[in-house]
């Protein structure tokens, strides 16, 4: 009897782990060129994004496109002005709940705002932070190697958002894990299986908790702005503090995929 219930125990165990690790959505970036207009669309702009960033983000294929098995997204120095990609599934994939796998090489340069995170498909009605903020990778480029996760929600965000963070030596040279596991109560996140953080309000209300409602992906390298740039290098009070030497800021996407239960 014991014997059976091992085994009934074993099949049961690697069945629900089965079920909780389906893949539901994904993309691989296999293709050349634009992107699969089917996974993806773009904002556009150069508002500064609340941040005072300095980049204008456009749909151009010199700013993001697949190649060679990869999502390329590039920022680009042209003169005095910078021009990016911001890649969002908004209005063709959302999700609620689920483990968000992105494999990616993050790049370097002081000055530099890459980040790939999620945000409530009802921003436009509610606004930020109320709608939710899930960045699963974040980095400072004046910081190399220091990745945050962080969640920023009405009961704290900005410099007061719930965030954690690893030190990855390789983050520009290799492929890594970044992952958000979210849970409906609970949000784990996690580089290369290492637990980085995890989120877990003891009271859950629309402050604390607005992330029980449909978020969207999104992708992009931010340049400057308040969080990215460095203030030895600004000039006539705006945040455009960049290293000089910079014309180029390349950020690689192998995957992204969405496991559910």
């Amino acid at each position: 009897m014991k014997t059976l219930f091992i085994v009934a125990f074993i099949w049961f165990t690697q069945n629900c782990y089965a079920q909780q690790d389906s893949l539901v959505w994904s993309d691989e970036f296999n293709g050349s060129g634009a992107l699969n207009p089917v996974n993806w669309t773009f904002d556009l702009g150069s508002n500064g994004w609340g941040n005072n960033e300095i980049q204008e983000y456009t749909n151009s294929t010199k700013n993001a496109r697949q190649e060679s098995g990869v999502l390329v997204i590039e920022a680009l120095k042209t003169g005095n002005a910078w021009t990016s990609a911001r890649v969002v599934s908004k209005g063709l994939h959302n999700f609620t709940y689920g483990r968000v796998v992105f494999r990616a090489k993050v790049p370097a340069g002081t000055g530099s705002w890459p980040a790939l995170w999620m945000l409530g498909e009802n921003a436009s009605e509610v606004g930020w932070p109320a709608c939710g903020e899930i960045d699963v990778m974040e980095h400072q480029g004046k910081y190399p190697g220091i990745i945050h996760a962080t969640i920023h929600v009405p009961a704290g965000y900005g410099d007061e958002a719930s965030t954690g963070i690893l030190k990855i030596d390789s983050y520009n040279t290799e492929f890594h894990l970044y992952e958000a596991n979210w849970k409906p109560d609970c949000i784990e996140f996690s580089i290369d299986n290492v637990l980085t953080h995890v989120y877990k309000p003891e009271v859950k209300n629309s402050s604390t908790w607005p992330l029980d409602k449909p978020f969207y992906i999104i992708m992009n390298i931010a340049m400057g702005g308040n969080w990215g740039s460095d203030l030895q290098f600004e000039t006539n009070g705006l945040k455009n503090g960049i290293a000089p030497a910079i014309s180029m800021v390349r950020m690689e996407v192998d995957y992204v995929r969405v496991y559910k239960q």
